[in-house]
């Protein structure tokens, strides 16, 4: 199981050391939201960014690309010290050329999917990637509450990597705390971005311990689960859903 702090939550004015602490803290990743103000109505961070939380921790960057061209990120984001790269499947059929040059740049490669969308929009392409990130909010905004409707997603994502023995790591971003955290954990996540309900403690490291003691226990009723390397390994079609976004 591994815990990923989104530095979405952190404190972007001294995000080195912000990123330090959670290395200390025990984190396994940290995960950084990329937003450019159109696929998405927020914007955050550029390749900048990356470069300066990669220069203060040796930590594998989990890099979010919420962008409606990430064709002209990419390349940008490798350089910077991105160690994977996750691009949405609402794309369409720009989701292939950017499975395969995300993989060309030698990083990990990654597809996400928002609330609304079919998870069998996700299907034709898990043999291509490492890391399948199920949005459990809608994506824009941190500190969003857990949209219940994307559980069926994690489910059905599992049984496909289970029926294939694919490795590919299932993630989940959006309001997640230690209870919807263990929730995911039960249907088949094996990989936790959370931001406030991390970065919103005091005690980083013990809120860190207490999320990865707490989706550990509640994994083990379900059967195999996929390993938890330090190192990148980045790893029911549900109705739309309405409401405020990530």
């Amino acid at each position: 199981m591994l815990i990923a702090p989104s530095l979405l939550a952190a404190d972007v004015g001294r995000i080195a050391d912000e990123a330090r602490r959670a290395e200390r803290a025990g984190a396994d990743w940290l995960h950084v939201d990329i937003m450019d103000g159109h696929f998405v109505p927020n914007l955050t961070f550029g390749p900048a960014f990356v470069q300066a939380v990669r220069h203060a921790s040796r930590l594998p960057l989990d890099v979010h690309l919420m962008c409606s061209r990430p064709e002209i990120l990419l390349e940008p984001f490798a350089e910077a010290g991105a160690s994977g790269l996750t691009v949405h499947v609402e794309l369409g059929a720009r989701v292939e050329p950017l499975l395969w040059k995300i993989k060309s740049l030698g990083l990990k490669v990654g597809l996400a999917v928002n609330p609304p969308t079919p998870i069998a929009h996700v299907r034709p392409w898990l043999k291509q990637i490492d890391l399948l990130l199920v949005m459990t909010v809608n994506p824009g905004f941190g500190g969003q509450s857990f949209i219940e409707e994307t559980v069926p997603k994690l489910q059905q994502a599992d049984a496909w990597r289970r029926e294939a023995g694919s490795h590919f790591r299932l993630e989940v971003d959006g309001g997640i705390v230690d209870t919807t955290a263990a929730e995911c954990a039960r249907t088949g996540a094996d990989t936790f971005v959370s931001g406030t309900g991390l970065f919103g403690h005091h005690n980083l490291k013990a809120a860190i311990a207490r999320m990865r003691r707490v989706v550990t226990a509640a994994s083990k009723g379900r059967g195999v689960v996929v390993s938890a390397p330090a190192e990148l390994v980045l790893c029911a079609a549900t109705a739309a859903v309405t409401g405020s976004q990530k």
